[in-house]
Protein backbone atom coordinates (compact mmCIF):
# COMPACT_ATOMS: atom_id res chain seq x y z
CA UNK A 1 0.00 0.00 0.00
CA UNK A 2 1.55 3.56 -1.34
CA UNK A 3 0.53 6.84 0.97
CA UNK A 4 0.94 10.21 -1.07
CA UNK A 5 3.33 11.90 1.50
CA UNK A 6 2.93 15.91 1.76
CA UNK A 7 3.11 17.95 -1.53
CA UNK A 8 6.64 20.67 -1.68
CA UNK A 9 6.94 23.44 -3.66
CA UNK A 10 9.42 23.20 -6.67
CA UNK A 11 12.85 25.02 -6.16
CA UNK A 12 11.89 27.01 -9.44
CA UNK A 13 8.20 27.56 -8.71
CA UNK A 14 6.61 26.29 -11.47
CA UNK A 15 5.46 22.96 -10.09
CA UNK A 16 4.86 20.70 -6.47
CA UNK A 17 6.38 17.73 -6.13
CA UNK A 18 4.34 14.24 -4.84
CA UNK A 19 6.14 11.70 -3.34
CA UNK A 20 4.70 7.99 -2.84
CA UNK A 21 6.21 6.02 0.04
CA UNK A 22 5.16 2.40 1.45
CA UNK A 23 4.86 1.25 4.67
CA UNK A 24 8.07 -0.82 6.13
CA UNK A 25 8.73 -4.30 5.59
CA UNK A 26 5.66 -4.15 2.71
CA UNK A 27 8.00 -3.58 -0.90
CA UNK A 28 9.06 -6.73 -2.40
CA UNK A 29 12.41 -4.42 -2.13
CA UNK A 30 12.99 -4.13 1.42
CA UNK A 31 16.34 -4.91 2.69
CA UNK A 32 16.52 -7.25 5.57
CA UNK A 33 20.31 -6.42 6.94
CA UNK A 34 20.27 -10.07 8.38
CA UNK A 35 19.63 -11.80 5.02
CA UNK A 36 22.89 -12.83 3.06
CA UNK A 37 23.79 -10.71 -0.59
CA UNK A 38 22.85 -13.91 -1.80
CA UNK A 39 19.70 -15.00 -0.40
CA UNK A 40 18.30 -11.50 -0.98
CA UNK A 41 18.95 -11.46 -4.64
CA UNK A 42 17.45 -15.18 -4.94
CA UNK A 43 14.74 -14.05 -3.15
CA UNK A 44 14.22 -10.85 -5.52
CA UNK A 45 14.60 -13.31 -8.07
CA UNK A 46 11.64 -14.94 -6.88
CA UNK A 47 9.36 -12.11 -6.04
CA UNK A 48 9.84 -10.43 -9.61
CA UNK A 49 8.90 -11.90 -12.82
CA UNK A 50 11.39 -9.34 -15.04
CA UNK A 51 14.72 -8.62 -12.81
CA UNK A 52 17.64 -6.20 -14.33
CA UNK A 53 20.49 -6.22 -12.44
CA UNK A 54 22.87 -3.61 -13.48
CA UNK A 55 25.91 -1.47 -12.20
CA UNK A 56 24.75 2.49 -11.35
CA UNK A 57 24.56 4.48 -14.75
CA UNK A 58 24.48 1.09 -17.10
CA UNK A 59 23.78 2.61 -20.42
CA UNK A 60 23.21 -1.44 -21.34
CA UNK A 61 20.38 -1.60 -18.76
CA UNK A 62 18.94 1.74 -20.27
CA UNK A 63 18.85 -0.28 -23.33
CA UNK A 64 17.12 -3.09 -21.76
CA UNK A 65 14.25 -1.46 -19.91
CA UNK A 66 13.31 0.43 -23.12
CA UNK A 67 13.21 -2.59 -25.15
CA UNK A 68 10.95 -4.17 -22.42
CA UNK A 69 8.75 -1.12 -21.76
CA UNK A 70 8.51 -0.94 -25.33
CA UNK A 71 6.63 -4.22 -25.27
CA UNK A 72 4.76 -3.09 -22.19
CA UNK A 73 6.94 -4.68 -19.57
CA UNK A 74 8.19 -2.96 -16.84
CA UNK A 75 11.23 -5.03 -15.23
CA UNK A 76 12.39 -4.41 -11.61
CA UNK A 77 15.77 -3.07 -11.88
CA UNK A 78 18.44 -3.64 -9.34
CA UNK A 79 21.64 -1.77 -9.34
CA UNK A 80 24.50 -3.75 -7.31
CA UNK A 81 27.53 -2.70 -5.88
CA UNK A 82 30.88 -4.21 -7.15
CA UNK A 83 31.24 -7.12 -3.93
CA UNK A 84 27.48 -8.45 -4.80
CA UNK A 85 28.11 -9.03 -8.35
CA UNK A 86 29.48 -12.80 -7.50
CA UNK A 87 26.29 -12.93 -5.57
CA UNK A 88 24.55 -14.12 -8.50
CA UNK A 89 23.79 -17.31 -9.82
CA UNK A 90 25.87 -18.15 -13.02
CA UNK A 91 24.18 -18.08 -16.46
CA UNK A 92 22.82 -22.26 -17.31
CA UNK A 93 23.56 -23.84 -20.23
CA UNK A 94 20.23 -25.73 -21.89
CA UNK A 95 22.19 -29.18 -20.43
CA UNK A 96 22.37 -27.69 -16.85
CA UNK A 97 26.24 -26.78 -17.02
CA UNK A 98 27.33 -23.54 -16.03
CA UNK A 99 28.86 -21.57 -19.69
CA UNK A 100 31.85 -21.53 -19.57
CA UNK A 101 34.77 -18.89 -20.88
CA UNK A 102 34.98 -15.35 -19.41
CA UNK A 103 33.06 -13.98 -16.62
CA UNK A 104 30.37 -15.92 -15.25
CA UNK A 105 28.75 -12.54 -13.81
CA UNK A 106 28.93 -9.96 -16.02
CA UNK A 107 25.97 -6.92 -15.44
CA UNK A 108 23.81 -6.32 -16.74
CA UNK A 109 22.24 -9.61 -16.01
CA UNK A 110 18.14 -9.96 -17.06
CA UNK A 111 15.81 -12.49 -15.18
CA UNK A 112 12.55 -13.61 -16.34
CA UNK A 113 10.73 -15.97 -14.76
CA UNK A 114 13.60 -16.71 -12.22
CA UNK A 115 15.54 -17.67 -15.14
CA UNK A 116 18.97 -15.86 -16.45
CA UNK A 117 18.53 -14.89 -20.19
CA UNK A 118 21.71 -13.25 -20.14
CA UNK A 119 22.62 -9.65 -20.40
CA UNK A 120 21.54 -6.54 -23.48
CA UNK A 121 22.57 -9.85 -26.34
CA UNK A 122 20.82 -12.65 -24.86
CA UNK A 123 17.73 -10.50 -24.45
CA UNK A 124 17.95 -9.06 -28.13
CA UNK A 125 18.23 -11.94 -29.53
CA UNK A 126 15.30 -13.62 -27.57
CA UNK A 127 13.26 -10.70 -28.99
CA UNK A 128 14.63 -11.44 -32.48
CA UNK A 129 13.94 -15.02 -32.49
CA UNK A 130 10.20 -14.23 -31.41
CA UNK A 131 10.70 -16.03 -28.27
CA UNK A 132 10.73 -13.02 -25.86
CA UNK A 133 7.23 -12.18 -25.70
CA UNK A 134 5.51 -15.66 -25.60
CA UNK A 135 8.21 -16.16 -22.54
CA UNK A 136 6.71 -12.65 -21.04
CA UNK A 137 3.19 -14.23 -21.66
CA UNK A 138 4.21 -17.56 -19.99
CA UNK A 139 5.49 -16.18 -16.65
CA UNK A 140 2.32 -13.41 -16.84
CA UNK A 141 4.43 -10.29 -17.24
CA UNK A 142 2.24 -9.66 -20.34
CA UNK A 143 -1.32 -10.09 -21.86
CA UNK A 144 -1.68 -11.80 -24.72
Amino acid sequence: MQRLQPCRQLTDGRGVRLELSTPANTSTLAIDVTESTEMRIQRLISENPVVIFARPSCCMCHVMKRLLSTIGVHPTVIELEEEEIAALPPPQRQDGYCEGGGATNTLPAAFIGGTRVGGLEGLVALHLSGQLVPKLVEIGALWP
